[in-house]
């Protein structure tokens, strides 16, 4: 019953190539970085037109003078029924302006264009595969509510609280960022993130005169950074890196103060505790400096979770019904599908295969995203998990 109902899928999608270009197309022209929330009204009309012709209803969430963020949910739906998540995100790395200087463009069954890859072309994905479902009269057992959030790229600072609150009640999460890799893996992992900041403060004095006098908050940034990158750890998937430096007034005064930022990157929630709880407890090696320590692991570890292994190994199966083998992985970068798996099954990775995700590269193959539009389908197109 499935490979039947798997080759009407994939069928029907291959006729959506118009649909699927001409949406990408919308997307991409509609520029929506996500340090400027104020440019999204168009990027969220699109969308959310797209989402009314296939029968949903939408509408915008977010706090006041913030990101507006966009939920959607089937206009004609069965109370009671299970529910599941589909979250993408409609911000990019790519300031105004950037589509003039690389517009989008079409070659052969090649997409080009800021945003195309990560992740307008899986928001487009997304409506081919509603499409198909309502236009071939397949049902969704678990009914799909959309999320599509307008600061994934930094962190999603606004949107992570309503992520959380549909994953705890949902049945499953299909996460569209980009495929990993030429093959289009699937992402059943992902490394936590962290953000640390570090401020030390010194004692100034007369670098010529009284150098004795003072207490060099440089210096001791200088001890501090050996003690961070003392703590990567290639074997355990580890990675702290002290991304920028600042301090000091003039080159003949004892810097009274300095500060460093710092990435770090983690392959387990216990790993994330144990790292952010050394960062915390380092101490200065000259007693007349004081450290001031903030942050911690922001987007905790995605893990191959027993839930989310069973949700890889349907969507597994549902690519070979299709007649395409798929494969998983962990990806190095964080997205809300960090959040997601904390609170129910989850899938990421589901979006365009391409490359290029925040370089100038950017691009997304038609013919492999249309496979992946009918690869969501069939997940949407699920009974409930089994718990």
């Amino acid at each position: 019953m499935r490979a039947s109902i798997a080759t009407r899928v994939l069928e029907h999608v291959r006729g959506q190539e118009t649909l699927l270009t001409n949406l990408i197309e919308d997307l991409v022209e509609a520029e929506s970085p996500s340090s400027h929330p104020d440019t999204h009204d168009e990027v969220r009309r699109v969308l959310r037109l797209a989402l009314a012709e296939v029968g949903f209803e939408t509408r915008e969430t977010g706090v006041p003078d913030g990101p507006r963020h966009i939920f959607a949910r089937p206009a004609v739906r069965r109370r009671g029924a299970p529910l599941q998540l589909v979250v993408g995100h409609f911000d990019t790395v790519w300031p105004v302006g950037t589509i003039e200087e690389r517009p989008f463009r079409l070659d052969g069954n090649v997409i080009h264009g800021p945003g195309s890859f990560d992740m307008k072309g899986g928001l487009a994905q997304l409506v081919v595969a509603l499409r198909t479902l309502v236009e071939l009269d397949i049902e969704t057992p678990v009914v799909p509510v959309v999320f599509v959030n307008a600061d994934e790229e930094i962190g999603s600072r606004s949107s992570t609280r309503y992520i959380r609150c549909l994953a705890r009640h949902a049945d499953r999460a299909l996460v569209l960022e980009p495929a990993l890799g030429s093959r289009g893996d699937i992402k059943t992992a992902r490394k936590g993130l962290g953000r640390f900041t570090i401020t030390v403060y010194g004692k100034a004095a007369h670098a010529g005169l009284d150098p004795e006098g003072g207490a060099s908050a440089i210096l001791e940034l200088s001890h501090v950074i050996q003690k961070l990158f003392a703590l990567n750890d290639v074997d355990r998937g580890i990675s702290v890196n002290v991304g920028t430096v600042d301090g000091g007034i003039r080159p003949n005064i004892v810097a009274p103060h300095s500060k460093a930022v710092v990435d770090v990157r983690v392959p387990t929630i216990a790993a994330g505790n144990e790292i952010e709880y050394i960062i915390h407890s380092i101490e200065p090696n000259d007693p007349e400096v004081r450290l001031h320590i903030e942050g911690g692991i922001g987007r905790p570890s995605m893990e191959p979770t027993p839930r989310n292994q069973k949700l890889w190994e349907r969507t597994r199966q549902a690519g070979e019904a299709l007649g395409f083998e798929l494969h998983q992985a962990r990806a190095g970068g964080g997205s809300d599908g960090n959040t997601t798996s904390r609170f129910t099954a989850t899938v990421d990775g589901l979006g365009p295969v391409g490359d290029g995700a925040h370089a100038v590269h950017e691009h997304l193959l038609i013919d492999r995203t249309l496979e992946r539009a009918a690869l969501l389908a069939m997940l949407l197109s699920m009974p409930a998990m089994e718990v």
